[in-house]
């Protein structure tokens, strides 16, 4: 069962993205990345407020993901990556991303915080952040 509510173009976009934030991680840094889209829809929280879907996540500003400002971001979808979007849309989770609302890739190490956000954990090179206990009761 859905943990959002989505159209076929929405799972689309997400797959779309997961694939430009983290295609050179393979799917488990791609499911993290869809994780982290689908936590902002569903939080309602911090930076995330009033976000309702996926294209509100995706193209937030400020907040939102660099990938949309670049040209591999608008290529198609392809079946591998919407099957992992689904995956997510779904309710699967992959720690450290299971609660997290921020992932960044640092030059070096993972910051101890970011933004106020505690580390979660690291995966090859995107740090993930999580909300304080309590903060986002909508991604735990």
């Amino acid at each position: 069962m859905a943990v959002i509510k989505t159209s076929a173009e929405d799972t689309r976009m997400l797959a779309r993205l997961m694939r430009a934030e983290a295609e050179g991680e393979g799917e488990l840094g791609m499911l993290m990345v869809g994780n982290v889209g689908v936590n902002r829809v569903r939080g309602n929280c911090l930076d995330f407020k009033n976000i309702r879907s996926i294209p509100d996540m995706v193209y937030q500003s400020p907040g939102g993901f660099e990938a949309v400002q670049k040209s591999y971001f608008y290529q198609r979808a392809r079946d591998s990556e919407i099957r992992l979007a689904k995956r997510v849309i779904g309710g699967e989770r992959q720690h450290p991303a299971s609660n997290a609302l921020w992932f960044f890739r640092p030059a070096g190490g993972c910051p101890a915080t970011w933004y106020n956000q505690a580390n979660s954990g690291r995966y090859k090179k995107h740090c993930f952040f999580i909300p304080k206990a309590g903060e986002c009761p909508a991604v735990y």
